[in-house]
């Protein structure tokens, strides 16, 4: 029956329909969806409102279980309640809100130390929004500086990089008119090739970037032999070329896993790099950070300056209006870490890593490209004898456990090759892989009997994922 039909005063009506949730005053409770293409008529009582918001919300997907993402899924309550105390604050003004800028500063000096800048000092950074922003301010500083070293009329700038790189530098070159000069993978070599980077360069390279640690399989791409090839070309060349590092991930995981690992500031060809905050820096999205070596390597016209407490405070963003909130928990974080902290962290999420792939591995249906000893993650096949399921058959049953994990094909030359990609995180814990294995152990069977792969479309299969 209509809501408007039938006996009784319509406010009976409406609390007939459903007596026991929503509002106390029935006229106000949920009975209806509001307008989702335009504004409503009138405001609704902001539990009604949150109500409606949040219902909705539960159907996404759970983010603890999102195995596809790096982004931080977890923080403690407290920095929670920092985060809360600081929404209202806007990261550009900081003039307003000093001690936030400060805060900023500080993160940028414990960067530039924990990646070994010559005199930490002397290293210029900045909060972004996230990777994609720093590494377009990565991009533009490696563009100015060739431009300033190569003023010849109509020359193409180019930046050399494997062809596993996030999609925020094909967007690079195409927002700054770079060429983009992509190393193709090879065999079982899935990232950048040292020796292949360098033939591609010539004297309208901007720069070479590596990655520490691809997305595609979460391994290091060899940034000691990269500027090696490098200093090589520049030997029997004279071309001087910059090497940025995008660490997105491994640069907050390198630094207290694997010390000895040379990709950082120690090599003089690095000139800049970028990270994630809100990825293995252990912080809710979205924070990113972007550091350059001096003050050579950050061409000064592209620094803005504002007034900080009564002097001079360099700026270099593309995003201007911001909150501070993921700033302050960044420090936070580290003041609540510390390395001891940071690496406790990240060999526990290691340790899972290892674990789950080595479990993984021993159900006998699928092969390990890399097994979480980089990056905390791990890239897996379906074995070759394995005719009745493919990845993507694997990914749709495992949503249906509510767990997210991406099947995608490799880029060229390996587009034959599809697989499935773990990230772990801190919060994914020894006990939820524990159940992760569970289910998949359990949906095997039935997929071995499949009379073949069900998912021919794999454009229409999970996602790729940064």
């Amino acid at each position: 029956m209509p809501l408007h039909e039938g006996p009784g005063t319509p406010d009976e009506r409406l609390l007939s329909v459903n007596p026991f949730f929503g509002e106390a005053n029935p006229v106000a409770g949920m009975t209806e969806a509001p307008p989702k293409h335009r504004l409503p008529d009138a405001p609704l009582p902001p539990s009604t409102a949150y109500q409606l918001v949040h219902d909705e919300l539960m159907l996404d997907g759970n983010s603890r279980l999102n195995l596809a993402t790096f982004v931080t899924t977890w923080m403690e309550p407290q920095a929670g309640v920092l985060m809360g105390e600081c929404r209202d604050k806007n990261m550009i003004d900081k003039d307003e809100y000093p001690r936030t800028a400060e805060l900023e500063r500080r993160c940028v000096a414990m960067l530039a130390d924990l990646w070994n800048a010559p005199d930490p000092s002397a290293a210029v950074g900045c909060s972004t929004t996230g990777s994609s922003e720093a590494c377009m301010l990565a991009g533009m500083a490696l563009k100015r500086r060739w431009s300033k070293r190569n003023p010849a009329p109509g020359a193409r700038p180019n930046l050399v990089m494997g062809i596993n790189v996030q999609v925020c530098w094909d967007k690079f070159c195409n927002f700054w008119e770079v060429e983009p000069r992509l190393v193709p993978m090879e065999g079982d070599r899935f990232h950048l090739d040292p020796q292949a980077a360098a033939a591609l360069c010539d004297e309208n390279t901007i720069g070479v970037v590596g990655i520490l640690g691809s997305t595609f399989d979460g391994s290091y791409e060899p940034i000691t032999e990269l500027c090696a090839a490098l200093d090589e070309l520049q030997e029997r060349t004279g071309l001087d070329i910059p090497v940025h590092v995008d660490g997105a991930s491994g640069a907050m995981v390198a630094p207290f896993l694997d010390p000895e690992l040379m990709w950082d500031f120690r090599l003089p060809r690095v000139a800049s790099i970028n990270t994630s905050g809100h990825k293995y820096g252990l912080v809710y999205p979205g924070v990113g950070w972007a550091l350059w070596r001096d003050k050579e390597a950050l061409p000064e016209e592209l620094v803005f300056r504002v007034n900080y407490l009564g002097g001079d405070m360099p700026t270099f963003a593309l995003n201007f209006s911001r909150p501070g909130a993921q700033v302050v928990a960044q420090y936070y974080t580290f003041l609540r870490l510390g390395r001891e902290g940071y690496r406790a962290v990240q060999q526990s999420t290691r340790d899972v890593a290892l674990s789950l792939a080595e479990r993984v591995e021993a159900l006998g249906d699928f092969r390990l490209l890399t097994r979480g000893d980089q990056l905390p993650v791990f890239a897996f096949t379906t074995g070759q004898d394995v005719t009745a399921y493919d990845v993507f058959d694997v990914s749709r049953r495992l949503r249906e456990s509510g767990w997210l994990v991406p099947a995608y094909t490799f880029p060229p030359n390996r587009e034959d090759l599809s697989v499935l990609r773990v990230v772990c995180r801190n919060g994914f814990s020894a006990d939820l892989a524990e159940l992760f294995v569970e289910d998949l152990r359990r949906l095997l069977p039935e997929l071995r009997r499949q009379s073949h792969p069900l998912t021919r479309d794999k454009e229409a299969a999970t996602g790729f994922h940064h």
